[in-house]
């Protein structure tokens, strides 16, 4: 298959003050995803490893003086009132008391239901771009607990960093990781979340890691047994990407990700990857490309 052509994520121009086009909202690995416990109101407490990829999707703004809210282009498969992007919107506004509004277009690539936090790091962009926009002036820490009220996985996309996480995942800590290459394949199918995590067959007990054991760790995805037993093309293309480098699941799934040695590598691999699958090669990126927009 025809490699997709790498959609490096960078800075929006900025010089328009009512305007910001191709704001980025990056994709995520779960490097490792191990659930060690259980709340009392049944949320799981997790470890991981987040690492920012510079590929992701792109979203427009543009202010309103009228206080609407409107995604003006359509999304398969979401509808405008469940959109995350709309949602973190909404919050803002309502959080922060502004009475100005937005039109948002939202540039999709990433696939949904694949473990790399579009949803959420399209919500949290909306929040970082809205905040600038608009003029609210909240800080990087409080934003962060505005985006945990839209989903566990929207505050590291605030954080803007690769971090080690714990708690629901909101717990942050700085990672310092080497620069990388990966392939990432989409099976061609989504994997629900709440299903997964709601396995009789779910490892809740894996013993906790200390950051500074993660790298000499023997590390895994609790959840990528149980995705794959009830989808079994993740665990296809597990096996098939496996013969390449080392493959696991990221996050929930469906997507399976390897680093390897280089871009050429990672051009080659994703060449080879048979259809239906979808595969792109993508690196990671220290810094979220808004990262600089929050104190």
């Amino acid at each position: 298959m025809d490699c997709p052509a790498l959609n490096i994520l960078r800075t929006p121009d900025c010089s328009d003050p009512t305007r910001l086009f191709g704001c980025p909202a990056p994709a995520k690995l779960n490097l490792f995803l191990h659930v060690v416990g259980r709340r009392a109101d049944g949320y799981h407490l997790l470890q991981t490893a987040f690492r920012l990829l510079d590929w992701g999707d792109t979203i427009d703004f543009a202010v309103r003086d009228d206080g609407t809210i409107r995604r003006v282009n359509a999304v398969p498969g979401v509808p405008e009132a469940d959109d995350l992007v709309v949602r973190a919107a909404r919050l803002l506004q309502s959080h922060t008391g502004c009475t100005l509004g937005a039109d948002i277009t939202v540039n999709k690539v990433l696939p949904m239901g694949g473990g790399l936090g579009g949803g959420s790091s399209d919500a949290a962009t909306t929040l970082i771009a809205l905040n600038r926009l608009w003029g609210c002036g909240l800080s990087r820490e409080r934003l962060q607990a505005l985006g945990l009220q839209l989903g566990a996985d929207v505050p590291v996309f605030v954080f803007g960093r690769d971090a080690f996480a714990e708690g629901v995942g909101e717990a942050l800590q700085p990672l310092e990781l080497a620069p990388a290459w990966y392939v990432v394949i989409s099976p061609g199918v989504e994997v629900p979340t709440a299903e997964i995590f709601s396995a009789q067959d779910l490892t809740r007990n894996t013993p906790p890691l200390i950051i500074a054991d993660f790298a000499a760790s023997t590390t895994r995805n609790d959840l990528q047994p149980v995705a794959c037993s009830r989808y079994p093309e993740v665990l296809r293309v597990i096996e098939w990407l496996d013969v390449h480098a080392p493959a696991r699941m990221t996050g929930s799934g469906a997507c399976v990700f390897a680093e390897v040695s280089s871009e050429d590598e990672a051009e080659r691999i994703t060449k080879d990857c048979p259809p239906p699958w979808k595969a792109w090669k993508a690196r990671s990126t220290a810094r979220h490309p808004l990262y600089e927009w929050l104190q």
